[in-house]
Parts: structure tokens; sequence; C-alpha cells
């Protein structure tokens, strides 16, 4: 059958106020780009005349400006799961504008199909090739693509020709069979596929395809600077001593890293350290750095949901596309994040920390624990069933009013029995065998800065006179949380004042 071609304002023009509505993509990568900010100008022109209009949003992970800016902007999201990470869409859901719900990414999908969110009304997909038949071969990310265009009453493509080629084998697309009828995903190793390059859509859902020659608009991440590098070389050493140890197979493990400055920085210190081996990566998203130690052979396989590559990047792997067809596959994000995949091939995981504890537990989404910044997206996935699960982060913030360990935790999205190893620039604690005061005194000996010693061994003190397993003082165990809230700087808390209550 003919799939006609159609402008942005007339897909648009399908949605309808209250629809839940899928997106294709994971981060900015394969994320559609014009039929979103048509849909938001939709939204206002209607808001204008008095008319409701706001959305259902389920999308891979965080998108684009041109998904959750447009769209927040225009006050044009109603719900919104799972994961975020633009500022005019925080803005919305810390003021109550948006009703957002922070799920680990690897469940949405399922979720979906279970009938826990009702049906997909409206899918938007981007592709970069297409065949009448409804054949199709998706972009640079590929989330949650597979499930939303099967549930979907009507598809949309967005057709992309920015990169003036097709991703033709680099997906995966799989869709495991639902409770009670599935079965082991047969993933043994990072190259293992296990489903179709081609995603197929019923042409007759199809309502029309959406020319688009828009990038990912993602910007190059900064390069790694001291601090940054400190952190990244510490946990490099740490994992070289694994290494030397035997605690970690002479073969390596595969690695899974987060997002963001400090997980490049500790990429690009594997690729520096000769004693870690060539090694490869079972993960949900690859960067800038996967690219550059891929060319340089020390990344061999690299398994993702997403290329969240800077636009330079991306334009060079288009460039060398030939070099990185048999390095990388693309997965949907409930495999690329599945717990049994992730136990099965003994993935070393490597997140990051908003603010951690003294006992090892780990606030990864709430600022003072009530405002959200972006959500706990696949972090979870990985740290509670990894072999081993690292979590970093600077130990001081805006020059030193904030320490990012406290006596406890504001919000609580990893707890102590997930998380393994702590890193900042300051040193790695190891956690791994030890009680809980024990994991106090390893952590603030090696990750708590110097300027905040002293605060933290006096909590501790105070807290061992109260007793029990987990010493905690609960009158004083967020005295610096509120020392910052009424003076700005953390290193006013005084534990003194709780002696004797």
């Amino acid at each position: 059958m003919s799939i006609p071609f159609i402008s942005a304002e007339e897909a648009a023009n399908v949605i309808k106020n209250g629809d839940n509505v899928g997106l294709s993509g994971f981060t900015a990568s394969g994320t559609p780009k014009v039929v979103t900010v048509a849909l938001a100008q939709r939204a206002k022109a209607l808001h204008e005349k008095g008319e409701p209009f706001k959305i259902n949003l389920f999308t891979g992970a965080s998108t684009n400006d041109h998904v959750d800016g447009e769209l927040s902007r225009a006050d044009a999201i109603g719900v919104r799961v799972p994961y975020q990470s633009h500022k005019d869409c925080r803005k919305l859901v810390n003021g109550d504008g948006i009703h957002y719900s922070d799920l680990h990414l690897s469940h949405l999908s399922q979720d979906l199909r279970y009938g826990f969110y009702g049906d997909i009304d409206v899918a938007i997909i981007e592709a970069t090739e297409m065949s009448p038949n409804g054949e199709v071969i998706l972009g640079a990310g590929l989330g949650m693509a597979p499930t939303v265009a099967q549930m979907a009453k009507k598809v949309i493509i967005e057709y992309s020709s920015y990169y003036h080629n097709s991703f033709r084998g680099f997906h995966d697309n799989y869709i495991p069979l639902d409770p009670p009828h599935r079965r082991e995903i047969p993933i043994y190793k990072p190259s293992d596929r296990i489903g179709s390059p081609i995603l197929k859509i019923d042409p007759k859902k199809i309502v029309g395809v959406v020319p688009s020659n828009a990038s990912e608009s993602i910007a190059p991440f900064t390069a790694p600077d001291e601090l940054t590098t400190r952190i990244g070389n510490n946990i490099c050493d740490f994992l070289a001593g694994e290494l030397k140890a035997g605690r970690i197979p002479k073969e390596f493990l595969p690695i899974q890293s987060g997002v963001g400055n400090v997980a490049n920085a500790v990429l690009y210190g594997l690729g520096e350290n000769p004693e870690i081996p060539r090694f490869e990566m079972y993960t949900e998203v690859i960067q800038d750095a996967v690219m550059k130690l891929m060319e340089e052979g020390k990344c061999k396989f690299a398994s993702t949901c997403a290329l969240t590559f800077s636009d330079d990047a991306m334009l060079h792997f288009m460039e060398n596309i030939d070099f990185f067809r048999d390095k990388v596959v693309m997965r949907p994000g409930e495999i690329s994040n599945h717990p049994e995949i992730v136990r099965r091939l003994g993935l070393i995981a490597m997140n990051t920390a908003l603010e951690a504890d003294i006992f090892g537990n780990v606030n990864s989404t709430h600022v003072l624990g009530t405002k959200m910044m972006n959500g706990i997206g696949g972090s979870a996935d990985f740290s509670r069933n990894a072999y081993l699960s690292i979590f970093s982060c600077p130990s001081i913030q805006k020059g030193g009013k904030i320490s990012t360990f406290v006596p406890m935790v504001s919000h609580l999205d990893h707890s102590e029995h997930s998380v393994k190893i702590l890193a900042t620039e300051q040193g790695v604690a190891d956690l791994r065998g030890k009680d809980p005061r024990q994991r106090a005194e390893t952590i603030i000996e090696n990750c708590v800065h110097p300027m905040y010693k002293e605060l933290m061994w006096d909590y501790l003190k105070l807290a061992s006179k109260c007793g029990g397993h987990t010493p905690h003082h609960l009158p004083a165990a967020f005295a610096l949380h509120e020392a910052f809230m009424e003076t700005g700087d953390m290193l006013n808390a005084d534990f003194a004042r709780f002696e004797g209550v």
C-alpha cells in the first residue's frame, strides 16, 4: 500500500487531547524532532482559544528540546514517564505542573504491554529508511520503539535524512514474551543478536511520513578536568587492583557506564591505563569516549540502546560507518538494561550519585530530598544486579558549601544493599563485606572531603551512643541539609547541640 508524505502540522492534528503518545529514541538519539514541535504550536493555539490540550508522554529515556522543551513550554504534557532531563520539563515537574512518574527504564515497555498505563494512541517513530510494507530502519536510538509501534493505534513516521545514510544492520529489535510465557533472554555475550535489524510495523496503522532534516543537537561533553580525571583514575586504579588480585577475571568483564562528564573521564581512564585489557561494553548509552576507544582498539564491542554522540562525533561515525558495523549493536531499553542479562554477563556497572550517606545509601534524583533533578534512569537496573556496582561523584559541590556525603541521604534510590563501591576524587571506599559502622568509617576515611571529615566523625560518634546495628541519631541526621537551607553552607552544621537530646 502507499503511505503518504504529510506535513508535521498534519501529523500533529492526528493527536488528540488526553492521548497516550509513545516515542522512539533514547536520550536525544533517535527521538522525534519535528512533529512534537508542531504539536507544541498546536497546543499553544488551542490554549489561546481556551481549549484544553495535554498529552501523556511515554519515552525510552530523556529526549531533547524538540520534545520535552517545546511541549513543556507549551504546557502540553499531562503525564510524563519515565525519565526527563530538560530544565523546562523539570520546572513543571517540581511545580506540580506535570504528573511525573519516575520509573526504572527497563520496566516501562513491559508495564505498557501489561496494560498498566492504558492504550498507546499514537506512536511517533524516527526512521532512517523504510519501505511501503512497513519495514523500518530506526535511527541512532532504539528505546521503546518496538513496543510502542506494536501497541499504537496510529503510527507517525519521522523520516530523517540528516545523516545521508541509514543505520541498517545496527539494531536488534526484540520483544520478550509476557508472563506466564516468558522464556530466558538468550544473550550470553555482548555481541549476541537475538532479534531483527528491521522493525516491522503494520502499514495500515501508519498515517503518514513526515520528512525531517534535524540533528540530534547533542553538545559535546566537557573534556576531563583535574577533578573528573582524579575520579576516573581512582576507579581505574581500583579495577586494576581487583584484576591483579584475581577478583576480576583476567579476560576482564563488560562495562556499563552512565552519562556525563565523570562517566566519560572514567572511560578515558580505562583506555589510558595499560593494566586494563581490551574490553567490551553492555550498557544503555555510548558516548564520544567509546568511539575513540574503539578506534584505538581498546573497546572491542559495545551493546547499547543509543548512540549518544555529540553532533560532530555522530557525523564522524556516519562518515566511517563501515568501521563500526561489527563493533556496535543497538537494543531496546528493556533488553539493554535487563537485570537477567546484567547478572549473567557479570557487568562492572559505573553510575553517578547526586548524594550519598556514610552508610552507603545513594540518592540519584532529588536535591535536598524534594526537588527532582532528572530521574533514576537505568542506574538501578544495573547496580542491583552487577558483578561490581560503583557509584562516583565529587566529594563537594558549590565550592565546598555542599558535601555530597551526609549522615543520611535526603532521598533514597539505591540502598546500601546494592552499592558495593563509592568513589570520589579523594579515593575509593570498598564496602563489600562490611557492617554499617565499618562502611561509615571506610567512606569517611576514603571519600569524604577533608573540609567535612571532622563533621562526619562527630556525627558517627554521636550516633554510636544511640546504639543499634546502623547507628543513627535521628534529630541530627539532617543537620547538614538544615544548615544549608538556613545559611547556605553545610559546614555550619553543629552536632554539639544535639548532645543529650
